[in-house]
């Protein structure tokens, strides 16, 4: 009987896994314990906070919070005030970093990370920072990409030069 219950057990580590995958998009976080710098979804858009301002207590009570935010995917900006004792759903952002190996004609670049996994289903972003990665790329520097994701989207944000010497 204990081997059927250990091997049991084991089939349950392996729906944690895939229960993991699936693991929610957001979470619930009181607005007054929100930080400029973090996440936050404003408008249904994962947002990274850029100012925050709390107002004084109304006649009913309650401290309100504006909040100013920037999409992580887009750039838009996005603005909301909620009641300081609410919560606000916040993603679940990822970053995760891969050297970059090639970029295509179409702009779609050859990630590959810490596992030796390579990746082709990503897109330079556009303006500036696109056309950095690739400059720099086209002249041989070797480039480190940060891919953040958040809600099944993805995006490169940003770029850096990858450290050959290891000491």
């Amino acid at each position: 009987m204990a081997e059927t219950s250990a091997s049991h057990d084991h089939g349950d580590d392996d729906d944690f896994q895939t229960g993991d995958a699936g693991a929610s998009s957001t979470y619930p976080q009181q607005c007054s314990a929100l930080r400029k710098n973090g996440y936050v979804m404003l408008k249904s858009r994962p947002c990274k906070i850029m100012e925050m301002s709390t107002s004084k207590t109304g006649k009913h009570g309650h401290a309100k919070v504006h909040m100013v935010g920037i999409d992580i995917f887009t750039g838009k900006k996005y603005e909301d005030i909620c009641p300081s004792t609410h919560n606000m759903s916040v993603p679940n952002v990822k970053r995760v970093e891969y050297s970059l190996m090639d970029i295509d004609n179409e702009g779609y670049v050859s990630l590959l990370d810490d596992s030796s996994e390579c990746r082709n289903d990503i897109k330079l972003p556009e303006g500036e920072l696109g056309t950095e990665i690739r400059s720099k790329f086209e002249n041989g520097e070797a480039l480190k990409i940060t891919v953040l994701q958040a809600l099944g989207e993805e995006a490169i944000v940003t770029c850096k030069a990858e450290q050959e010497s290891r000491k």
